[in-house]
């Protein structure tokens, strides 16, 4: 017979929570209760806001429950059944509970009306970000807002919503989102928009596609696309293409940074609809953006139109994969003044971590060898699983094996609209570094 793995499989790892007969009833208990274990505890009074399906130890449900519905809001306690606040449900995650509120018992009623303070707040923060030359942001960044599950981006005058857990991708918090929105920044659309891969962990079903709020005569005449603005510079953006923006938000700051240093003849790895290449394009004298999306390459094609009276640079772009052009150009001995490396997640998961490190260490080897004396090099990691400090630590290592003197200029993250929590790392995932090579 064969031995039953020690690994238990994803049907096990995502079972909903099993009710026991309690010993002891929550004090004053009006709902559903978890306990969780005592490394869940400690994390949660630390500031950490997730506890995941493994440390979810019993459940105690209310008087007459039959269990939790997904989405279900849960008082949170510890192993001797102190409240530790309120935490919305998954049934499928394996982040089955994250916390909302340090308040306990905490109803629905509750939970919306703190949603909706939330989300107040958190646009009067973005408001003062929104300028002539940039008319596009994230409005609210999940936990880093004090909103599991909700993120919201603008650009121009259309709004995208992703509700992202079981609790959040229902109907009373869309029409409250919905309202709020549309009372504060008066766009002209708000679309709930999926992402494809929360939606199946969390196992939800995909959004109506009809606007949520429309200044149109009929939802069917509602605009999905615009241009919007950042930095000075136009970025076609259409909400029903494959991807989720022509320019990411969260790199609108190393954009501009960028510019400041680059200069003569530059590189652009993973130039996606071309953020990074059209800044540059700004002050130098050539830029090559790469990418391996045909789709994308076109969109930075006619965001080139739009922005050419402002460019200096001439600009051309390439279809290929990354590392196979950068290692191309290093056998043909190319030579550029700025490289920037912006690729996808290499690690997303911890797992993965090992092998990011080798094609980050890859890449910046190859480009570092590639930069006359004196050259730029910007290179970007956006995976949360690879630390800041691992990620210069195998920048400095390529820079070791290229025999190169490498002074660091700055050390950015994301931009002011993405905040990063001290207690919650996980939002703390883009690191940009900013070199130059001798």
């Amino acid at each position: 017979m064969r031995e039953k793995s020690k690994y238990p499989s994803r049907r096990e790892h995502t079972r909903p929570l099993q009710a026991r007969e309690p010993r002891l009833s929550p004090p004053d208990a009006a709902g559903p209760a978890v306990i969780v274990s005592r490394r869940a505890s400690d994390r949660l009074r630390e500031g950490h806001l997730w506890v995941y399906r493994s440390d979810a130890e019993e459940l105690l449900p209310a008087l007459g429950a039959e269990g939790l519905v997904n989405g279900s809001i849960v008082t949170l306690l510890d192993t001797r059944r102190i409240p530790l606040g309120s935490a919305i449900y998954s049934a499928a995650s394996q982040i089955a509970l994250r916390k909302v509120s340090d308040t306990p018992r905490l109803s629905r009623e509750e939970y919306l009306t703190d949603v909706k303070a939330r989300a107040l707040q958190a646009l009067a923060v973005r408001k003062p970000m929104l300028t002539d030359g940039t008319d596009s942001c994230r409005l609210i960044f999940s936990e880093a807002d004090d909103l599991p599950g909700v993120v919201a981006d603008k650009y121009n005058d259309l709004v995208i919503l992703q509700l992202l857990t079981q609790a959040t991708a229902q109907d009373d918090m869309r029409e409250l989102l919905a309202e709020t929105f549309a009372v504060a920044l008066s766009p002209a659309t708000i679309l709930e928009r999926p992402d494809a891969r929360i939606r199946e962990l969390e196992e939800l079903p995909a959004p109506n596609p009809t606007p949520l709020f429309t200044t149109a005569d009929t939802p069917d005449t509602a605009r999905f696309a615009t241009v919007f603005h950042l930095n000075g510079l136009q970025f076609h953006f259409d909400a029903n293409s494959g991807q989720k923006t022509g320019a990411f938000l969260d790199q609108r700051l190393n954009y501009a940074a960028t510019a400041r240093y680059a200069r003569g003849r530059a590189l652009d790895i993973c130039t996606y609809q071309g953020g990074f290449a059209l800044h540059m394009a700004k002050v130098c004298d050539s830029v090559t953006g790469v990418d391996q999306s045909r789709s994308a390459l076109e969109v930075a094609e006619r965001n080139l139109d739009l922005n050419r009276s402002q460019l200096k640079a001439q600009v051309d772009w390439v279809e290929a994969d990354a590392f196979e052009l950068l290692r191309a150009y290093d056998s043909d001995m190319e030579k550029f003044d700025t490289i920037v490396l912006d690729p996808p997640a290499f690690a997303k998961s911890k797992r993965a971590a090992e092998g990011a490190m080798r094609g980050y260490k890859e890449m910046s080897l190859r480009a570092l060898r590639m930069l006359r004396p004196g050259g730029i090099l910007v290179t970007c990691s956006c995976s949360h699983h690879v630390s800041l400090a691992e990620f210069t630590a195998t920048i400095a290592s390529a820079a070791a094996d290229a025999k190169r003197h490498v002074r660091l200029l700055e050390t950015r993250a994301a931009a002011l609209d993405h905040p990063e929590v001290l207690t919650l790392p996980e939002t703390a995932y883009l690191k940009c570094l900013i070199t130059t090579v001798d």
